[in-house]
């Protein structure tokens, strides 16, 4: 919703088949409030708080309940673009340790982020040998995440999935080579980027229906295309797997919707996040998807960091500011939804946070920093 009313609230209630008190309840507000914003229907508006509260009850309601509510609206699903090719906007996502002090150092002669960031962080543009855009994003608390941007027109998904593999054995390299060169240290002492997490953007594709939400399900989970343990390196499945997957669905309990009914069809995975956009007035843009995977990237590197002294026998430790306090914190803005969100933002953060396993991993580390300190 853009904007609630009472109507809506009231449409919402019916929706999820309760009572006025019941679904006080479950909003968390008093029986009066409700009947207040049910009484004024379509003329009456809920304070600001109230809109975040009434989004996100959305946000969390059963599929079932989120399509009586549309088509009480008179909403109905927007058709997903359908054209004769594929055509995708791939953003990868390689995040390196590289150190508090040395973050410092390198932001002095970067640019800090626009807006008021909770995670500071400060960015520069580079070229890459591929890549239409090349950003590197280098965090206050130690992190640095280079964000690379490569539009393409493959002929299968298959075809996508293979080279999102093979360009690993490039691009890691290329991370490590670029951060020594910035941070002037000798190759032996390079800090080492892990892995790569990738965002798709599916402006268009051949599908049409069910095939369609498979094909963003098999963008969220490429591996089930390919065979990564060839031995001449990642290699494609017969194109008969492709066809047979989108012909008859596909589904792995992993995989999390944070879609919305008529505007996105949306999925995280294990190896990242597949969107589509059915309304550009309604639905996330690229930029707030790739903000919310740059924090949670950064989180994850940063608590990958602290498990890996851990495993290495050491006692854990960071500076203070960046100890934690400040893991319990992060952990909070990652798993409250604010008055100020839509609901799609709470779905997107949410579906991310659990595919990820960030919360695990910021209560360990946080737990582990607590015990090195005393």
């Amino acid at each position: 919703m853009q904007r609630w009313s009472g109507r809506e609230a009231r449409l919402l209630r019916d929706a999820l088949r309760m009572s006025l008190r019941d679904f006080a309840a479950y909003l968390g507000v008093s029986d009066r409030t409700v009947s207040n914003w049910e009484a004024g229907g379509a003329g009456y508006q809920p304070r600001a708080e109230s809109q975040g509260i009434l989004d996100t009850a959305l946000g969390r309601a059963p599929h079932d309940a989120r399509t009586r509510f549309a088509e009480s609206l008179g909403m109905s699903d927007t058709a997903a673009p359908v054209t004769g090719r594929i055509e995708v906007d791939s953003h990868k996502f390689l995040p390196v340790f590289i150190g508090v002090e040395r973050a410092g150092r390198l932001r002095e002669h970067l640019t800090p982020s626009e807006g008021a960031q909770w995670l500071e962080s400060s960015s520069t543009r580079l070229d890459h040998p591929e890549a239409q855009s090349c950003v590197l994003h280098v965090f206050a608390c130690g992190v640095a995440v280079f964000h690379l941007v490569q539009p393409h027109e493959p002929a299968a998904l298959t075809d996508l999935a293979v080279w999102r593999y093979r360009s690993y054995a490039s691009d890691l390299p290329w991370a490590r080579a670029k951060i020594r060169e910035l941070l002037e240290v000798e190759h032996a002492v390079a800090p080492n980027p892990e892995y790569v997490l990738s965002l798709y953007c599916l402006t268009s594709g051949p599908w049409a229906g069910n095939a369609y939400d498979t094909a963003l399900r098999l963008l969220s989970t490429p591996s089930v295309l390919v065979d990564r343990r060839a031995p001449g390196g990642p290699a494609p499945l017969a194109c008969t797997v492709e066809e047979s997957l989108l012909a008859t669905g596909f589904d792995h309990p992993d995989i999390v919707s944070f879609g919305v009914r008529g505007v996105s069809t949306a999925y995280a995975g294990w190896s990242g996040v597949a969107y589509a956009s059915h309304s550009s007035e309604r639905s996330l843009t690229t930029d707030e998807l790739v903000a919310c995977e740059l924090t949670v990237q950064a989180l994850w590197c940063f608590t990958r960091h602290i498990q890996q002294m851990v495993e290495d026998g050491q006692d854990p430790s960071m500076p203070e500011r960046y100890g934690w306090r400040f893991l319990r914190a992060a952990a909070s803005r990652l798993t409250t939804a604010r008055a100020q969100e839509t609901a799609q933002h709470v779905l997107m953060r949410e579906a991310i946070m659990k595919t990820s396993g960030l919360a695990e991993r910021l209560r360990t580390a946080q737990e582990a920093l607590r015990e090195s300190a005393g």
